[in-house]
Order: structure tokens, then sequence, then C-alpha cells
């Protein structure tokens, strides 16, 4: 592809993608959003102890997911047999802040900041941090080449877990 055919992506592509993502996550509409995903695609999700460009390599990660894992998740959270999310926790992923780190052949690196509530069981938690993304450009448009959820949070408490997608 020469450099004129390149896609050109301007932030409030970015922006607007981050937040197509988001409504799907929101709908639980997991398998749509999985498609979001490149086939070598990344998904983690760091302990909120370790540096936010750690390695799931020698660090604790609460999710280190490739391609493969991440389709058993979603298909597991779709199923009624995953008790921690059955009846489905209402969320909403709130985005803000987004901004372009770099962009270069046909890859966006990006970053924004997050709030996502979750009500379940009578209960509202909220998870806040921020998200790094890895993108790529393509004539179909963009798609999720890495995505890391870094929480900042001084760890999981009151909330306990994560059994849903930030």
């Amino acid at each position: 592809m020469g450099a004129a055919m390149k896609p050109t992506v301007a932030r409030i592509d970015v922006e607007e993608f981050l937040f197509r993502e988001a409504d799907l996550l929101d709908e639980w509409r997991l398998p749509e959003w999985l498609e979001l995903f490149t086939d070598d695609a990344h998904y983690y999700v760091p302990s909120t102890d370790v540096a936010p460009d750690a390695s799931p390599d020698n660090n604790l990660f609460y999710i280190a997911d490739d391609r493969f894992r991440l389709g058993e998740r979603v298909a597991r959270l779709m199923k009624r047999t995953a008790h921690a999310e059955y009846p489905r926790s209402k969320l909403r992923h709130l985005v803000s802040n987004v901004r372009l780190v770099s962009a270069a052949e046909g890859e966006i690196r990006a970053k924004a900041s997050f709030v996502v509530f979750r009500a379940k069981d009578g209960v509202m938690d909220q998870y806040v941090g921020s998200y790094r993304y890895r993108l790529v450009a393509s004539e179909a448009g963009l798609r999720i080449a890495e995505k890391r959820c870094n929480l900042d949070m001084d760890g999981l408490r009151p909330q306990g877990r994560i059994s849903f997608i930030l």
C-alpha cells in the first residue's frame, strides 16, 4: 500500500471508536466487541501494584489474555453458567481525555481515562483508571492490537474482583 493509500486517522476517529467499544461492553454485546480485536491481539489488566508498562511475563496481572483466551473469556461470560455474571451486571463505561500518543505505519497508540460503574446485587462499584491502546488502521476501520487497562486504585477492595470486561 503506497503512502497516498494509507488511511488517515484523527483523534475524533479514535474517540468515536472507543465510544463504540464502550457501548458494546455496556450492552453486553461481547461477541461484537471481540470482533474489534486483531487475530494477534492482547488484552491486559495489570494488578494495582505494578508499573503501568510492566510485562505480564514477570509481574502479576489480573488478566493477560491473547486473542484466543479473550475469545474463551467472552464465550464463558455469555453463558448462563457464568455464575459471577448471571444475572449480568449493569455496566456503564465512561471514556474521556482521549489522546493520540503516536501514529506511524498504520499503527496508532492512544490513551484515555475511564470510569466503569457496575451495579450488581444491590451494590454499585466503580473502577477508575486509564486505557492504553495499540490500534491498527486499515481500510476496514480501526482494530485493537493491544488494550491495557491500568486501574488507578490501591486494590480491588471493596469490589473484590473483576468478573466483567473493563
